[in-house]
């Protein structure tokens, strides 16, 4: 039950954020290419959420953060671009649009709104997607994959 009226919560604080984020020039002017909409069809939703997950927890939960602001790519992983498009890039972004502090950790409860904020942004990103041939090789082998695994954490 309580579970049940925190999603519900959850979903009309989201409309509203993202109705928010539609008057944004900036914000609204992120959207999935191609190649990304091809590797989060290839890797599946379950994946590219525990990617999220992973990049919240690792780039922006922590309390102190050295290159807050500059911390999230600006392509190269559809979440980094569910990141920018919802203003969940930075502290000082989370701060600002989301209303969660700089300076502290974030609690497990705010991880879990900022993926699902993220998620939801990639769901619609990823409405109606049909995988386009030209990304296949006349061999069939599949589109070159942006390079998550291989990316490094400065300040880790």
């Amino acid at each position: 039950m309580i579970l049940c009226m925190r999603k519900r919560r959850n979903i009309m604080r989201n409309m509203e954020l993202f109705d928010r984020l539609a008057q944004s020039k900036f914000r609204s002017g992120f959207y999935l290419k191609e190649k990304d909409k091809a590797y989060a069809a290839d890797k599946g939703r379950e994946k590219i959420e525990k990617h999220a997950q992973d990049f919240i927890r690792m780039r922006l939960a922590p309390a102190v953060i050295p290159n807050d602001g500059k911390q999230t790519p600006m392509k190269g992983h559809p979440v980094f671009l569910a990141q920018h498009a919802c203003a969940c890039c930075c502290r000082g972004c989370l701060e600002k649009w989301h209303g969660i502090p700089k300076g502290r950790e974030l609690t497990g409860e705010e991880q879990e709104y900022v993926v699902d904020v993220l998620m939801t942004w990639i769901d619609r990103q990823m409405e109606g997607y049909r995988p386009s041939k030209s990304l296949a090789s006349a061999s069939g082998k599949k589109a070159k994959e942006p390079e998550y695994e291989q990316l490094t954490l400065p300040f880790v």
